[in-house]
């Protein structure tokens, strides 16, 4: 796929590339920074911590790039070596590849990033599409992952898609409609945050990238049974994208180690929580 391709317009993804690297040049310490060859093309990641601390790999949300970790960095560096990946067919400085869900073409290309990480066993952190990036890793590779922490992970539960509706309805209606798309996407978690921030880089982002089309699978109840290393996942009692109660309720009988907490108020847009990195410190929670 041409990279221009992702994005509408010439003009478009060098507007939100270049917001990118200026993000990338603000970045608090020095991350390591380097593009790494795999089947799919190079891949982009943004590293920091000991070298001798256990591996951590961070997987960010659709239509977003490694920049949506950064304020997590100081809060994870001290226990982990921390990789943050740009996925391949967003909007970040990996390659503009998307391989079709469902096939083991995404599982070969984070063999391809581990690999040149030196990397053969890692803990995965995940948000939204990088959420089910991680379970469809670990389902595929059992071997080379530890454990998971999730948040609103997909393929859990058919998407809804009745905000897609009310978008389409308040679409007409300017900024004041897109504002009001937006708080009914991501949820009053909102409030937590800077909204008009998030609305103007939801905004940009949605003017100038084209998200990805089509849904993401549903994995099988065999597929999740397969999964014997703790995981842990915060969801959104009111995300409007996922079924929040089934997600909960198909980990919760499937997975053995599953942890679920359902945020109450919350929607797709959660506030970074505690118990993630308890979860990922705890000794309880490793391997075995």
């Amino acid at each position: 796929m041409p990279q221009q391709d992702i994005y509408r317009s010439p003009s478009g993804r060098q507007l939100l590339l270049d917001g990118y690297r200026a993000q990338l040049a603000a970045w608090p310490g020095t991350p390591e920074q380097r593009h790494v060859p795999t089947p799919e093309g190079e891949t982009f990641v943004v590293s920091a911590g000991p070298l001798t601390a256990p591996p951590l790999v961070l997987l960010h949300g659709s239509g977003s790039n490694s920049a949506q970790w950064v304020a997590r960095f100081a809060e994870l560096t001290p226990h982990f070596r921390v990789h943050a990946v740009d996925i391949i067919g967003e909007p970040g400085l990996s390659a503009p590849s998307r391989p079709e869900p469902g096939t083991d073409r995404y599982a070969v290309w984070l063999d391809a990033v581990l690999d040149q990480l030196g990397l053969s066993e890692v803990d995965i952190m995940g948000y939204s599409l990088g959420s089910w990036l991680a379970l469809d890793y670990a389902i595929r590779r059992p071997a080379r992952v530890r454990r998971l922490a999730l948040t609103c992970p997909p393929g859990l539960s058919r998407p809804r898609k009745g905000y897609l509706l009310k978008a389409v309805l308040l679409a007409p209606f300017g900024r004041w409609g897109k504002r009001r798309t937006v708080v009914g996407m991501l949820g009053r978690g909102l409030s937590t945050v800077d909204l008009d921030a998030v609305v103007e880089h939801t905004v940009r982002m949605s003017t100038h990238y084209r998200y990805r089309s089509g849904e993401l699978p549903v994995f099988t109840d065999e597929e999740l049974a397969g999964l014997t290393i703790p995981v842990h996942v915060v969801v959104g009692a009111e995300d409007v994208m996922l079924d929040a109660a089934i997600t909960k309720q198909r980990l919760e009988t499937h997975v053995p180690r599953a942890t679920v907490r359902l945020l109450p108020g919350v929607g797709h847009l959660v506030p970074p929580q505690d118990s993630e990195l308890e979860f990922l410190t705890a000794e309880g929670s490793r391997h075995g």
